[in-house]
């Protein structure tokens, strides 16, 4: 924003000085031009009247030497011409040679042996090579007798335009590197709160709650703009934690009147009759006040994992290293097999809570819910590195495709599996809880069954890669 800012700032200053400095390039330009027409001006002026006087009295020798010697001493060719256009008094040569490459020539001496002063021929753009070409009637009206004209070069006056313009130019790009000097650290002071409060919802936007925005710092609407959002977020943070809260609460409380309850029921359990109806009822009780508390477990759980919204930096090699002999425990006991092709090295984000409680899920998952006879757990860098994707794949049951986003829902059950033991709410915390680390978890198809009527389940999760140790 910084630099997109300066691209706005910069150009209009660009704009504002060239509004001023073009007009004044060309008044600058035009008017050495006029002065040089008008200098030669006065002096066909001065060489017309001597030459009217020379022509009448016969006596011309006079005249040409001044005119040889201002051609000498100025290097611009004068001449006198006659009315049929040729030359009477001058330096000749010189003067042919230089008409030769002036096409306004004719027309200008043309129109000063009809009596008219000439208009100038030159032009004042630098890149324009034609030379300012003056002439001047000898005598008026009827009586024009011939004509003085100068052909001057205007390389030197060209020169000193653009010494002007260089120096103008000059000026001009003073302002702008003092703005562009000033822009800078004014305009980083302007958006760093506003850096500060990107930054701060980019920590949010991770789950963490906490963080707030500077609001002692930079404009007072941006001070008042995020005090506002500073409120906002103590308004949401106090909300998430009263839910949370009342979650934790509320299951502690139901805790003691729910064991209580299975107690007084499990009590009943002399007085039945093994066929009766009643001890099926009594099983069916017992079953229910199980599952409530193990829901209550794992409500309990959750509201404790949702409280930890940090991310931080792990070795994938050190996760495994705590957890593969377990793992490996656990699919032997069910008689099931376990693989773990995982490269060395990996460095990820471990999502809140920690990985390794996440990957003891999937695995729970896998051994618990798929019938599966074997489990891999693979991991690979993305191409690009940002990514390091760990997949967890069994050759079980699977889940249909249309109900693998509603796996990640809390609380949701397959048909399936409402006879398992379980809440619903294991995958939706482990998703969660990878999202707060810039994560994501993805229900994809898995191995392939051993009947071959399918493929199992596969939970991958992909995070962002952390920055190696130094």
């Amino acid at each position: 924003m910084h630099r997109r800012l300066l691209v706005v700032l910069v150009p209009l200053a660009v704009l504002l000085v060239a509004a001023l400095g073009v007009p004044l390039s060309v008044t600058v330009a035009e008017r050495e031009m006029q002065e040089t027409y008008v200098n030669r001006l006065g002096d066909v002026g001065r060489f017309a009247s001597l030459a009217e006087t020379a022509l009448s009295t016969g006596r011309t020798e006079a005249l040409q030497q001044e005119l040889t010697r201002y051609h000498e001493l100025y290097g611009i060719p004068v001449a006198l011409i006659d009315t049929s256009g040729a030359v009477l008094l001058g330096p000749a040569d010189a003067y042919r040679k230089a008409a030769q490459a002036e096409a306004a020539l004719p027309r200008i001496v043309t129109a000063a042996l009809a009596g008219a002063r000439s208009d100038p021929s030159w032009e004042w753009a630098p890149w324009d090579d034609s030379a300012l070409v003056v002439a001047e009637p000898v005598g008026r009206n009827s009586e024009v007798v011939g004509a003085v004209v100068t052909i001057s070069d205007l390389t030197r006056t060209r020169e000193l335009i653009l010494v002007r313009w260089a120096r103008l130019a000059g000026l001009g790009l003073l302002p702008l590197l003092a703005l562009t000097a000033v822009a800078w650290p004014v305009s980083a002071w302007v958006l760093r709160p506003v850096r500060k409060l990107d930054a701060a919802t980019a920590r949010i936007s991770e789950g963490d709650l906490t963080i707030r925005a500077d609001a002692e710092a930079g404009p007072i609407e941006l001070r008042r703009l995020a005090r506002s959002f500073n409120t906002m977020m103590d308004a949401v943070e106090n909300a998430a934690q009263r839910q949370r809260a009342f979650v934790s609460d509320a299951s502690h409380q139901l805790r003691n009147p729910l064991t209580s309850l299975r107690l007084a029921v499990e009590s009943l359990a002399p007085h039945l009759r093994p066929e009766g109806d009643g001890q099926q009822m009594y099983d069916v009780a017992v079953d229910e006040l199980k599952a409530m508390q193990r829901m209550l477990n794992s409500l309990q759980a959750s509201a404790r994992m949702e409280s930890l919204r940090t991310a931080s930096p792990v070795d994938l090699d050190e996760v495994l290293a705590t957890r593969v002999d377990r793992w490996r425990a656990l699919t032997a006991t069910a008689g099931q097999t376990l693989t773990v092709a995982v490269p060395p090295g990996l460095r990820l984000w471990e999502p809140p809570g920690g990985l390794g409680s996440i990957l003891d899920e999937l695995i729970s998952n896998a051994l618990r819910l798929s019938d599966a006879q074997a489990v891999e757990v693979t991991a690979q860098a993305a191409p690009a590195g940002t990514v390091v994707t760990v997949a967890v794949r069994d050759d079980g049951q699977g889940i249909d495709v249309s109900e693998r986003a509603q796996a990640l829902q809390r609380f949701w059950r397959s048909p399936r599996h409402q006879n398992v033991s379980g809440t619903g709410l294991g995958l939706a915390i482990c998703a969660d809880l990878i999202g707060a680390a810039g994560g994501e978890l993805r229900l994809e198809e898995g191995l392939p069954r051993p009947d071959g009527s399918g493929h199992g389940l596969a939970a991958v999760v992909v995070l962002p890669v952390a920055p190696a140790l130094v």
